[in-house]
C-alpha cells in the first residue's frame, strides 16, 4: 500500500493493518521528511488518545492529515505507533 499526498509518495508498506477501514502503515514506512508533529490531540473510547501530524510536501502543508497511537488501549495495541491518513491522502496499492 502506498499513502500519497500532493504527488508524493509519504508511506509505503505491505504490511499496513487495517481498522475501521484506515490503513495503519508502520512507522519505519513513513517518509519523516514530511511529517511536522502537530499539538493537536483527540480520543477514541476504544483506541485512546490519538495523536497527529501534519504533512509538508513541495512547501504545502496538510495539518493534522496523519494520526498514531503511542498508548493505544488494549483493544488497539496491535496499531501501537502505526500511522493513519485522512484530509486527501491517497491510499492505493
Amino acid at each position: 500500500m502506498k499513502a500519497i499526498w500532493n504527488g508524493q509518495i509519504i508511506a509505503e508498506s505491505d504490511q499496513t493493518i487495517v481498522v475501521e477501514g484506515n490503513h495503519y502503515f508502520p512507522p519505519q514506512s513513513v517518509r519523516t521528511e514530511f511529517f511536522i508533529p502537530s499539538s493537536t490531540h483527540t480520543t477514541c473510547p476504544w483506541k485512546g488518545i490519538a495523536s497527529y501530524y501534519t504533512l509538508d510536501v513541495e512547501n504545502s502543508q496538510n495539518k493534522d492529515a496523519a494520526w498514531y497511537y503511542m498508548e493505544p488501549k488494549e483493544a488497539a495495541q496491535q496499531i501501537k505507533n502505526y500511522i493513519a491518513f485522512w484530509k486527501g491522502v491517497k491510499i492505493t496499492e
